[in-house]
């Protein structure tokens, strides 16, 4: 299975946020999770019904958001 697979957007479902395979587990809750300093095994003792992929996938599709950023200086001198 592609990671990426495992990232759904369902507008009844957290208001369209990407969740990890269309649990109410959004990928920003698994990213700030790992910011705060939690391990791997902490958040899926955390979340059970995670899986180790689920969190690799979160991690894919974050890089993927922020390689696709475009950063524009709009402050012209």
């Amino acid at each position: 299975m592609n990671l990426l697979e495992r990232i759904a957007i369902n507008p009844k479902i957290l208001v369209e946020k990407p969740t990890i395979r269309g649990l109410r587990i959004s990928v920003d809750q698994i990213i700030k999770s790992l910011a705060a300093g939690l391990s791997t095994k902490e958040i899926l003792e955390d979340y059970p019904e995670l899986e180790e992929n689920d969190i690799k996938a979160a991690l894919l599709y974050a890089s993927k958001v922020l390689e696709a950023e475009r950063v524009y200086n709009i402050n012209a001198r």
